[in-house]
């Protein structure tokens, strides 16, 4: 039951208290008009859906990058590993290299972190452990590492970008705006529609649904937005991709 009442917040609350209190004052001073309900769609459904759409896609293009980093730190472990001039301490401290870049990215996406030093500083580290070990790496090796490497950045700073760069703030603050404002217009229009002597019931059933529908999906994109923090239902499960897994 808590996956479905992950969606309900503070702005669940709001909305709900203003699609109830419209209505009352509707019906209490005779407010009503007819207002052509296709300037909703305009004004709300179609930025939420293309923020929506936005925020699927990120979340789309940060597990294709969290798969090639895996993906590509493995392959790193495997050249190192297949060296037969690394001694078994020289590889249990790649491997511990490995390990601290991984937890530390994971760590970093986890805690919406914007400051990369961490995980410079653990790259760095993979630099310096590949130039400590000259009789050991030929130069031909190490150029092969450093590409290899040059792939692990590559995925470091994109899945860094997706979960810096979000979708744009004003047009957020722009749909949650008109979903509060949306019962001032809908109310009196369904008022008038189903008539005010009809049950106002009715009216206030129309109004509290729509109005829960709406705020629901700005959530469902809110923590879209998040792919990383674990809160969410479709949150991506990062322990899934580090490299001790």
């Amino acid at each position: 039951m808590k996956q479905y009442l992950v969606i309900i917040n503070h702005r669940t609350w709001i909305a709900m208290i203003i699609a109830l209190v419209v209505p009352y004052l509707a019906f209490r001073y005779n407010i009503e008009f007819d207002m052509e309900l296709t300037l909703i769609s305009i004004a709300i459904i179609f930025p939420l859906v293309f923020t929506i759409r936005g925020s699927f896609r990120r979340r789309e293009k940060a597990l294709e990058h969290l798969s090639e980093f895996r993906s590509t730190l493995k392959t790193f472990s495997y050249f190192l590993m297949s060296n037969e001039k690394l001694t078994e301490e020289d590889q249990e401290e790649a491997t511990k290299l490995m390990l601290n870049l991984s937890n530390t990215l994971m760590i970093h996406l986890k805690s919406n972190e914007k400051d990369t030093t961490d995980i410079d500083a653990r790259m760095q580290d993979l630099y310096q452990y590949v130039n400590s070990k000259e009789d050991k790496i030929s130069s031909k090796s190490k150029e092969r590492l450093f590409r290899i490497m040059k792939d692990l950045h590559e995925t470091i700073e994109n899945v860094h970008a997706i979960n810096t760069h979000r979708t744009p703030i004003s047009l957020k603050a722009y749909c949650l705006i008109f979903i509060y404002i949306f019962p001032l217009i809908y109310a009196p229009t369904i008022i008038h529609r189903v008539g005010p002597d009809k049950g106002s019931w009715i009216t206030y059933f129309i109004v509290l649904v729509s109005q829960f529908i709406l705020i629901s999906l700005y959530n469902i994109q809110n923590q879209l937005e998040y792919p990383f923090d674990d809160e969410g239902m479709d949150d991506i499960k990062l322990d899934s991709f580090r490299i001790d897994r």
